[in-house]
């Protein structure tokens, strides 16, 4: 059910910053799961809004999901998103921060 704009193999920069943006999202709109992020990067909720859109940011958030394979799974179903496209988008992410 992968649509091809979804591809992994199609994944830019832009296309790993969104997917990031969409990821900070849905970890925001459950409380219980955005504050498990904050616990376990040690951000401050100002932090993340200051940051947001960064490729830090987005590295760090992608980078969590991927720690959590049901986090990443419910998140990947619920924005129609690739499962294996958090992987990729964390290279192209890494190579950003490089």
């Amino acid at each position: 059910m992968t649509h091809a704009a979804n591809a992994p193999s199609s994944l830019d920069l832009g296309s790993a910053e969104a997917i990031a943006l969409q990821a900070l999202s849905f970890l925001a709109e459950d409380p219980a799961r955005f504050l498990r992020f904050l616990a376990l990067t040690g951000l401050e909720p100002d932090q993340v809004r200051a940051r947001a859109g960064t490729p830090q940011q987005s590295l760090a958030v992608l980078e969590h999901l991927a720690e959590d394979e049901s986090l990443l799974l419910v998140f990947a179903a619920s924005r129609a998103v690739a499962p294996q496209s958090i992987g990729l988008a964390i290279s192209l992410l890494e190579a950003e921060c490089a």
